[in-house]
């Protein structure tokens, strides 16, 4: 077990680094004027892409440098932190130091500490519902293999997942809180103020999120607990005359989990580094919104910092899922 965590944290930390190496070469050589969103708004948007402000805060931000010194001072701020200038002032950026936004003049680790509780709230809820309905149903569809139950529930979640999600999310939106105000208005309130708001303002974008995640998990767990049914384990349980409660909870459900736990913590690492629709429909201050418009008004330091997060997570992620593998089916072995 320990070898192979080694190997598995040394393989995920060179792809966390080839992944922003890449992102710095397309934050380095993408945009044909990078600098221009901050030459904008030091001139208050007199500054045009011939503009002689512009070459200057290009120089300033190091575009005229090789690349790879530029990268190098980039990832030493990641451990060893950094001073970065605009114009007359300079800025004490910390380790991990991700670099300073162009729009607001604001550290970009500083935004990501604050907006990274939201995204985490919303991902955290949201998983928990689609997993525990997804893999709920699929289980009970499973059970009820051919019957006139398993194929309303397979059909239900194939006629939901068809619909786009956002449109999903919009529409739960427009009715349930500005038409009806069945649910109060969506908004975030850190969990350590009041656990009462926070649960409430979140409620909405949980079951919207939950109940459409699930769809997808449903047919995950409904063909892997087919599949394990069928296993010479079960038709052993069966014989020595186990309960039907008992060999679905205690011998087929955790092998079923395997395919579904895959697919869960990649989906996990995804949610946890930003829902985009989520959080933009739902005028939420997370991660995934910050990137998006980050992404608008190509405010490059962030950019950078949400696709790194995203390459952390992910691979972290595959990590974990290896580790819980050992544990849900006794035949995978780790080394």
């Amino acid at each position: 077990m320990f070898s192979f965590l080694v190997k598995r944290i040394l393989s995920g930390s060179l792809i966390i680094v080839l992944v922003s190496m890449l992102v710095y070469l397309l934050f380095f050589y993408g945009p044909q004027h990078p600098g221009l969103e901050l030459c904008r708004r030091e001139t208050n948007n007199r500054c045009g892409p011939t503009s002689a402000k512009l070459v200057e805060v290009e120089n300033r931000l190091g575009y005229n440098n090789p690349v790879y010194e530029e990268y190098g001072k980039w990832a030493k701020g990641l451990v060893a932190g950094r001073t970065i200038t605009v114009g007359e002032t300079a800025y004490d950026c910390p380790a991990p130091c991700l670099g300073l936004s162009f729009r607001d003049r604001t550290l970009v680790t500083d935004q990501l500490k604050t907006r990274f509780p939201v995204t985490l709230s919303i991902a955290v809820g949201g998983a928990f519902l689609y997993l525990l309905v997804g893999v709920t149903v699929g289980v009970l569809a499973a059970r009820r293999r051919g019957t006139l139950a398993d194929r309303m529930l397979v059909s239900s979640t194939l006629v939901l997942s068809s619909v786009p999600y956002y449109l999903v999310a919009l529409l739960a939106f427009l009715l349930l809180t500005i038409s009806t105000h069945v649910f109060p208005d969506v908004v975030y309130h850190p969990i350590t103020d009041n656990p009462v708001k926070w649960f409430s303002g979140l409620l909405l974008v949980w079951l919207v999120l939950g109940v459409y995640g699930a769809t997808s998990y449903t047919r995950f767990s409904r063909g892997s607990m087919v599949e394990a049914l069928s296993e010479d384990y079960v038709r052993t349980a069966k014989a020595k005359g186990l309960t039907a409660r008992v060999i679905v909870i205690r011998h087929a459900l955790r092998a079923a989990l395997v395919p579904v736990v895959t697919i869960f913590g990649i989906d996990f690492a995804f949610l946890l580094a930003g829902t985009v629709f989520t959080e933009k429909i739902f005028q939420l201050d997370g991660i995934g919104k910050w990137g998006l418009e980050a992404t608008y008004i190509k405010d490059l330091p962030v950019v950078q910092a949400t696709s790194l997060v995203l390459a952390v997570f992910v691979v972290v992620g595959n990590i974990l899922v290896d580790i819980v593998y050992s544990w849900l089916d006794p035949r995978v072995r780790l080394g």
